[in-house]
């Protein structure tokens, strides 16, 4: 069930919260030991939470009513073990809640558990967890992507209908896409990122990932606002992206889809770029008119994301020494010592990797060259987007040039990895709203996603053009090959 029929029907009172939420629990424990999909679940207090929401006389204004919702393990929950998938935070209690916890527990959600990403939310592939990769529900030999790998695959799965993941370069929408899913990363500062464990303060997004693009717009109605807790939070009027996808008959009409093909020249699969193609061709039947733009420095968008977010990341990472919170190394002579020996055995190798390359661009002789120059380039692309939107809406590419790779083929190559990103890190570096929506399946029945970037804080739109399209298709209907129910207790 989607999130709304699941919302309506305990609010008629035709399902109960307890008996969904036993369902979602049933599901993990069928599911989860092929998928590792979930690091912590939290039975009692879901059940305890549900029945709460069962006995309560006036819901009627809990639009998440009863439903079931995954947290990425990034994301700080009060008495759930949370730890950025690392050993470094293994058994780390938080004593309070992030901000967009707090909102979906008020607005009536059911929180089962938290799910399995890349360590510190580093990777694109789920890979560089400290528990082992997540599999992809529609090829368990495959990565679900990352570094929200969890959180896509649960949803994937038909565990929950709605999880939420973040997001520094791609990290909600290259999993989505390559698990077949909704994927929504908001405008920079539309979502609160209070209780959000960092890793690149000017980068990281917090955004749900769902099964359609109504059940992601009613989610974003619950999450975003001004916080103040997070001096981040935009304090911008938040519009009802729910009503914002009424089509009133005239499709995509008025709409400029713009498309930058100089960037699709080469490493795309051809699967991919097919889809694609099509997904263009849906728009234009739907009343789009298809414009070329040009973003002129999206092909420096990698590396100067991969300075940029490890500068941040090291000097996030500088907390974690063993003295506060964590993990800390035994039998240490000196603090230094100590230092040395939890960092060197809480970290993995490509926090290690990032946290080595994000110190040398800050440092003393490497600043100007690196880090300064990278933050120019960052202006530039950003010029590029509001250069393409004077002529477009939304800005449509490839959300990942490949469907889901294989574990464990691009692990002893991070530039390949890292290139998993190519079409993703721009809408992070400029602040910008973008979301993925199945768009195709390869020949070996894989998904494909099709990307969409609108105008800072102009969501709404993108989650429009999306719904419009999603609603022409019949990507999302399409579910990977894993059972469709399970016993129950």
């Amino acid at each position: 069930m989607r999130a709304s029929e699941i919302r309506d029907a305990v609010a008629r009172r035709q399902a109960s919260a307890v008996d969904i939420c036993r369902a979602a629990l049933d599901r993990i424990a069928a599911l989860n030991p092929q998928l590792n999909a979930f690091r912590a679940i939290a039975p009692e207090r879901a059940l305890a939470r549900a029945a709460e929401l069962d006995a309560r006389v006036d819901r009627a204004n809990l639009p998440l009513l009863g439903v079931p919702v995954a947290l990425k393990d990034n994301l700080c929950t009060r008495g759930i073990a949370t730890t950025a998938s690392s050993r470094i935070l293994e058994g780390y209690l938080p004593p309070y809640d992030a901000t967009v916890v707090e909102r979906l527990e008020a607005a009536g959600a059911v929180i089962v558990g938290k799910t399995n990403c890349d360590e510190f939310a580093m990777g694109s592939s789920t890979e560089n967890s400290a528990f082992g990769p997540t599999r992809n529900p529609w090829a368990l030999d495959r990565t679900p992507g990352g570094s929200s790998g969890g959180s896509a695959a649960a949803v994937a799965a038909g565990i929950v209908p709605l999880a939420l993941g973040s997001d520094t370069g791609g990290s909600i929408r290259q999993p989505a896409a390559l698990c077949g899913v909704i994927g929504f990363k908001p405008s920079y500062g539309r979502v609160s990122r209070y209780g959000l464990i960092a890793f690149a303060s000017s980068l990281d997004q917090i955004g749900p990932i769902a099964t359609t693009v109504a059940d992601a717009a009613m989610a974003m109605d619950v999450l975003a606002g001004h916080d103040p807790k997070d001096s981040t939070a935009s304090a911008a009027p938040v519009p009802n992206f729910a009503h914002a996808l009424t089509d009133n008959g005239d499709g995509l009409r008025g709409v400029r889809v713009g498309v930058p093909r100089h960037l699709f020249s080469e490493g795309v699969d051809a699967d991919v770029m097919a889809a694609f193609e099509a997904a263009i061709d849906v728009t234009r039947d739907r009343g789009a008119e298809i414009v070329d733009v040009a973003l002129p420095h999206s092909p420096q968008a990698i590396p100067v994301y991969y300075v940029i977010a490890t500068a941040e990341a090291s000097a996030n990472l500088a907390r974690y020494d063993g003295v506060r919170f964590g993990y800390r190394a035994p039998d240490a002579r000196t603090l230094v010592d100590m230092y040395e020996r939890t960092r060197g055995a809480g970290f993995g190798r490509e926090v290690k990797r990032r946290i080595i390359l994000g110190t040398y661009v800050l440092s003393a002789g490497y600043y100007d060259a690196y880090y300064r120059q990278a933050q120019q380039v960052r202006t530039l692309i950003r010029g590029d987007y509001e250069t393409a939107f004077a002529g477009a809406d939304v800005i449509a590419m490839p959300t990942s040039p490949t469907a889901a790779f294989a574990l464990g083929e691009r692990t002893e190559d991070p530039v390949q990895m890292y290139l998993s990103d190519v079409f993703t890190v721009g809408a992070n570096l400029a602040g910008l709203p973008a979301v993925t929506v199945p768009c195709g399946l390869t020949a070996s029945r894989l998904p494909i996603g099709l990307q969409l970037t609108g105008r800072s804080m102009d969501d709404a739109t993108v989650l429009r053009v999306a719904d419009i399209y999603e609603r022409a298709t019949p990507w999302s209907n399409e579910r990977p090959p894993i059972p469709a129910s399970t016993p129950s207790h």
